[in-house]
């Protein structure tokens, strides 16, 4: 989970009630992680509360420095 944060990949969580969130991870300690998110709130999940977490391309990788979706020409 280091490596995820230090380099702000994009994840996909899956919770245990089946639900799923995605961001990328800004900070985590042994009880809790905070998913940071695009356009929403941010979430401070119990990582009891999680069943897996995976790399995702859907969100933007926030090392890009562009806040904005891509125009193409």
């Amino acid at each position: 989970m280091k490596s995820l944060s230090e380099r702000q990949i994009p994840v996909s969580i899956k919770l245990r009630d089946g639900e799923i969130v995605k961001g990328w991870i800004e900070y985590f300690d042994d009880m809790m992680v905070r998913l940071t998110r695009e356009g929403k709130p941010n979430l401070f999940i119990y990582k009891s509360q999680i069943r897996t977490i995976a790399e995702t391309s859907d969100v933007p990788n926030r090392r890009s420095g562009n806040r904005r979706d891509p125009v193409f020409r």
